[in-house]
């Protein structure tokens, strides 16, 4: 028995009328007005209806598409394809037009509507236009080395990357070393695509693209798919001069009749100069502004930093920067601040000397509010630091760590005062509050 199949089903739920009171009225219109992104092979359809008794007039219906005439009582030839067809009813006009040519990619088409009712006296004359779908190929416009292992693509229009590893290199001289493509990342029109390993210096390279497509699915195709560039040559100092082949005698280079040893010193001037540019580039390891990441921690450890917090790229590179000053601060109630501001971003209102509750001769009771004061050394020597907001476990944790690193060695810190919480006020419970025992006027 054939097994029970399940159509899609249209339900119309709620249904507003409208009243329109033009006659005729132009329906129905596929590709629908200002609609994108048409297929190229799409008919055009559209549907006239009369609300009264006259009916359509086909014979004074005119349709015409980017201005040539398709219709004019009968389908004209060159939107007269199998598709097309024409339909006729008492009070309605269906017409649909089959182009014989594809529409142009990326067109904006017009479509103009003329018609009336049987007997005249009510012309409609209406105009709208649609964009066709794109279809052109995205096209590779130049490469260009912009270091060691990265090239930069250029395309004609925003492209995306669909395939990492869509990218064939291909020296075209020697020696050359052979790369391979292991990551690539797109930018509007731009392409950096990263190598598995250096290209040699001066080199033509060849690059064919498979794995890029623009944002409506269009691959490239050749011809437009290769481009060629030359291997990246790393700066050098203008005064430099480390070339391997004039090092060597002239009776060895007489010698070389076949041009292997050229070669073969060519294959280590290559190896030679990576090594010159990654000696040129270790002012960058230092350089706080441009070291990379993981030398950030490097600069850090070699500064002495104190400070075991977490910390972002950013805020490793201000800290390394305000280091150094932070050394000259400590000791004082401005560089107490300016650590705390920069750590947490927290405002110190004040760094005040201890103010305790001590035994007060004459006023204090004994067992009610007396209560064991410091020595005077002790507090000579200690400080409140009050704080304008309540602080997170986290923030009193860090401030804390922070004050006592910051803060001269023989001083105390004692108190850190945050402003108490807003008081909730206790209202009077229907039934169980007693007055002048549970009840708070505020």
């Amino acid at each position: 028995m054939m097994g029970a199949i399940e159509l899609p089903a249209l339900v119309v739920r709620a249904v507003a009328a409208t009243v329109e009171a033009q006659r005729p009225l132009l329906i129905n219109r596929n590709p629908a007005p200002d609609e994108a992104g048409v297929p190229i092979c799409s008919t055009v359809d559209l549907e006239l209806v009369d609300s009264g008794a006259a009916g359509i007039d086909a014979a004074a219906t005119r349709v015409w598409i980017d201005g040539t005439l398709a219709f004019d009582g009968v389908l004209q030839p060159p939107f007269a394809g199998p598709r097309a067809s024409v339909a006729q009813g008492p009070d309605f006009l269906r017409v649909v037009l089959d182009p014989a040519v594809p529409f142009a990619t990326q067109a904006t088409v017009s479509v103009r509507v003329v018609s009336n009712l049987v007997g005249g006296g009510f012309p409609v004359d209406q105009a709208w236009s649609f964009q066709v779908e794109d279809r052109t190929a995205p096209k590779l416009v130049a490469a260009i080395a912009m270091a060691p292992r990265v090239v930069r693509l250029a395309f004609d229009e925003p492209v995306i990357v669909s395939e990492p590893t869509g990218f064939a290199f291909a020296a075209l001289g020697a020696p050359a070393v052979p790369v391979s493509p292991t990551a690539a990342a797109a930018l509007d029109t731009l392409v950096d695509v990263t190598l598995s390993t250096e290209m040699t210096p001066d080199v033509a390279y060849r690059v064919v693209v498979t794995g890029v497509e623009d944002r409506n699915g269009n691959p490239v195709l050749a011809p437009f798919d290769a481009a060629t560039f030359q291997g990246f040559r790393p700066p050098r100092h203008p005064r430099r001069r480390f070339d391997l082949w004039s090092m060597l005698p002239k009776h060895n280079r007489r010698s070389d009749t076949t041009g292997d040893l050229a070669r073969f010193i060519a294959c280590i001037q290559e190896v030679v100069d990576l090594l010159l540019a990654e000696v040129d580039r270790f002012p960058d390891l230092w350089d706080i502004e441009r070291a990379a990441s993981p030398f950030l921690d490097l600069i850090l450890r070699d500064l002495g930093n104190p400070f075991p917090f977490d910390l972002d790229e950013l805020s490793k590179r201000r800290l390394a920067t305000v280091l150094v000053e932070m050394y000259r601060q400590k000791g004082t109630a401005i560089g107490i601040r300016n650590a705390v501001r920069f750590f947490l971003g927290i405002q110190i209102e004040a760094i005040a000397g201890l103010a305790s509750t001590a035994l007060v001769l004459g006023e204090s009771e004994l067992g009610v509010d007396w209560e064991l004061g410091p020595s005077d050394r002790f507090a000579r020597y200690a400080f409140d630091v009050k704080v304008g907001r309540v602080l997170m476990p986290t923030e009193r944790k860090h401030l804390r760590a922070i004050v006592n690193y910051m803060k001269p060695a023989h001083t105390h810190f004692v108190n850190l005062i945050e402003p108490l919480p807003p008081i909730v006020p206790d209202h009077w419970e229907l039934g169980a509050s007693e007055v002048g025992e549970t009840t708070f006027l505020h």
